[in-house]
């Protein structure tokens, strides 16, 4: 196998902007699937997608497809994850993975069993600036790491009945932006050995602002905060005894970022050049896994078992600031 066929399960925004990242990159986009015919026939001539299914489960079923991109809000998750590969394809399923720790161990042990890759989409961890910062951590360059701080903090809709605001759909600034920098800060430090949160609620009981102080091995240190209602600086850092990681807005999507010294001289510049958001790069990664010799992913940047141990943080955070789901009640 030299490629894998991709079906798209949803049509919303984000598939679009993955769509159109699967076609910069040259990948092969064969289906999607929608809960309407129409909805997916209006996607697929959008994007040139040769399959259209007015079921999720008609994609599942789809032998001409290989593997599954999940797109739907992160409470449909775990039904739609499973129904991928409970079908034989891999699956590839939005951030946050799950809405808890059990649902995506759920997941990893499905996978495991069936030999199949399930894989958080965490565009994140995959693009070149990200990289390459992992290099020069690998490098001891940074020295001994003491503190990552980011942000993850927009303006948002206010709407009650608005999924980042409703109980029901998952709402809350955690799961969907509070994500971005518990999985930075893991992939800095590792797990956290303390975890401690502070957030204010809404009227609907979803958590509009997040805050966490989290330490690390050999005692090193990291917040974060997320927002759903006001617009912050969207940067992060990393620093260490010998320098510093200095990583400019928006520090989760293709940016710059400086490697600066104690006395405040610039060691590197890093400039991102990426064609289209970036997406593609957690596509190819899938792939080589799956064609390359790990199909269930073992070796890549952010393995299942990882992104369900930070579901288990996230989890943590949650019971702290007192926000439960419907369906954990």
């Amino acid at each position: 196998m030299t490629g894998l066929r991709w079906g798209l399960l949803a049509t919303g925004g984000i598939a679009a902007a993955f769509a159109s990242d699967l076609r910069t990159a040259g990948l092969d986009l064969v289906a999607v699937g929608s809960r309407s015919q129409a909805s997916a026939d209006a996607f697929a001539g959008r994007f040139d997608i040769p399959r259209a299914h007015g079921s999720y489960e008609a994609l599942a079923a789809d032998p001409e497809v290989d593997i599954i991109y999940v797109a739907t809000p992160h409470p449909m998750h775990h039904a739609d994850a499973r129904l991928a590969l409970e079908h034989g394809k891999h699956a590839l399923v939005e951030k946050a993975f799950t809405v808890n720790r059990a649902e995506a161990e759920d997941l990893q042990n499905l996978a495991a069993e069936k030999g199949l890759l399930v894989m958080e989409a965490m565009w994140t961890r995959y693009l070149p600036h990200m990289v390459r910062i992992r290099e020069i951590l690998a490098a001891g360059t940074l020295g001994e790491i003491r503190t990552v701080m980011a942000d993850h903090t927009q303006k948002l809709p206010t709407d009650p009945a608005h999924r980042l605001n409703a109980l029901e759909l998952g709402g809350g600034a955690l799961l969907d932006l509070g994500i971005y920098p518990i999985s930075f800060i893991w992939d800095v430090l590792g797990e956290p050995a303390t975890i401690q949160a502070t957030a204010r609620l809404i009227e609907t009981g979803a958590d509009a602002e997040v805050a966490t102080l989290m330490t690390h091995a050999g005692g090193a240190v990291s917040t974060s905060i997320s927002s759903s209602r006001a617009a912050g600086p969207n940067a992060a850092v990393i620093v260490g005894t010998d320098a510093r990681i200095e990583i400019d807005r928006v520090w989760y999507a293709p940016t710059t970022f400086r490697v600066v010294a104690p006395d405040g001289t610039v060691l590197e510049e890093y400039v991102s050049h990426v064609e289209g958001r970036g997406m593609q790069y957690q596509a190819l990664a899938a792939e080589t896994a799956v064609t390359g010799g790990d199909p269930t992913g073992e070796t890549l940047a952010l393995p299942v078992a990882e992104s369900a141990a930070i579901m288990g943080t996230l989890d943590e955070i949650r019971r702290q600031i007192g926000v439960v789901y419907p369906n954990e009640a």
